[in-house]
């Protein structure tokens, strides 16, 4: 129960303390004693009829009376006028949510991007300092040491705690958006805790943002892609969409991203992450439209000016048209070091029958793969190829 407790709280409670003290680290040690002191009391006596509130009166007492200790902290006298309050009047106190303005203090444009999302991580998610490390691969220390760092710009420049004035908003909008999808990202590959992460957060954006088309853009496209994660792999190797079992999507999530989908495309402001969960959407139906997917990519291009996504456009036109028509573009793209680009040309090469030449690209996909189960899934096209011809070491040839 308390660990239920904690993912649904920790945020609230840790963005009222932040707002409340002004002050990361004493607001989340805070946060900790009070729930440290629910894990005690509430198999005891029971879980309060409102467990958020109980638990943020809980860590303001603890900061208070901390403070009062430490006298030295004289910028803080202020809060030494606040009155204690009484732990059996808990349930009559309401409290603003401050999630919002939490999460642009984390996603603030002076903290570089790792910090915006280590700190989303763990000041919105909860997460432990061992767990953000070990999503991102870096040794514990380390992530402690960017932790702290990031808090302490945030105190020292005076990083302010509120949402971003309207004509900010939708520039600092985008950078929050990034930050949960990059997390979402993270998990795609294979992190189901960080993707379950970001659907939480997107969620809460979506609580606390109704009025914003991307944010239920955004919340659409993570539950329509996550719906497939069951399928995405078999006994650990990566199966494309097109060899999906259709069973094993998750139908409640689909219907829930059609829906944020639907609320999206309702405030009539398609941007770039309405647009990919339109697309994400497509992807669901069979057969598939190519024609209005290749269409979808062309407004995203349009949109967002990548060539990636011009990339994807090529691979939905040699859909529609033919491998030869998405090679044509593919070659126009000019991604020439990116891991996909060389194995999107490999298989549009691969269903030409130009194995030489599909061998080689397979090959330079592999050299840039860093996902083993990605590694695996280059290797079984490259002995596909390689089947039809004779292996050297620089390559294939007829």
């Amino acid at each position: 129960m308390l660990e239920q407790v904690f993912r649904e709280e920790w945020g609230r409670v840790l963005a009222n303390l932040v707002g409340f003290l002004g002050d990361f680290d004493l607001a989340e040690e805070a946060a900790q004693d009070a729930f440290a002191t629910a894990a005690e009391r509430w198999p005891r006596d029971g879980t309060p009829p409102n467990p958020g509130a109980w638990l943020t009166v809980t860590a303001r007492n603890r900061a208070i009376d901390r403070l009062r200790r430490d006298r030295v902290l004289a910028e803080k006298t202020r809060l030494l006028e606040v009155p204690e309050a009484v732990e059996d009047e808990v349930e009559e106190t309401t409290f603003p949510d401050e999630r919002l303005e939490l999460i642009f203090t984390c996603c603030h444009p002076s903290l570089g991007l790792e910090a915006q999302v280590a700190l989303t991580l763990r000041a919105l998610g909860g997460l432990r300092t061992e767990e953000i490390a070990r999503a991102f691969l870096v040794p514990e220390e380390t992530m402690k040491r960017r932790l702290s760092r990031a808090k302490r710009k945030v105190r020292d420049a005076g990083i302010p705690f509120r949402v971003p004035a309207a004509h900010r908003l939708p520039e600092r909008l985008a950078a929050v958006l990034a930050v949960v999808y990059l997390i979402f990202n993270e998990g795609y590959g294979g992190r189901g805790d960080l993707a379950n992460e970001a659907l939480r957060l997107g969620a809460a954006l979506a609580e606390l943002m109704p009025d914003e088309a991307e944010v239920h853009g955004l919340v659409a496209l993570m539950l329509l892609d996550d719906a497939r994660r069951d399928a995405r792999f078999d006994d650990g190797d990566l199966v494309l969409l097109a060899d999906q079992d259709r069973m094993r999507w998750d139908t409640a999530k689909i219907a829930r991203g059609r829906e944020s989908l639907d609320r999206a495309l309702a405030l009539h402001a398609a941007g770039p992450y309405v647009v990919q969960a339109a697309i994400a959407s497509l992807h669901m139906d069979e057969p598939h439209d190519w024609q209005e997917i290749a269409a979808l990519y062309g407004e995203l291009a349009r949109l967002t000016g990548s060539p990636v996504v011009e990339l994807n456009r090529a691979i939905a036109v040699a859909e529609a048209e033919g491998p030869e028509a998405g090679l044509a573009l593919v070659d126009r793209v000019g991604l020439d070091g990116y891991q996909y680009f060389h194995s999107t040309r490999a298989d549009l090469l691969r269903r030409l029958d130009r194995a030489e030449e599909a061998s080689t690209e397979y090959a330079r996909a592999l050299e840039l793969a860093h996902s083993e189960h990605e590694r695996r899934f280059l290797k079984r096209r490259i002995a596909e190829v390689c089947a039809k011809v004779i292996w050297n070491e620089g390559g294939c040839w007829r």
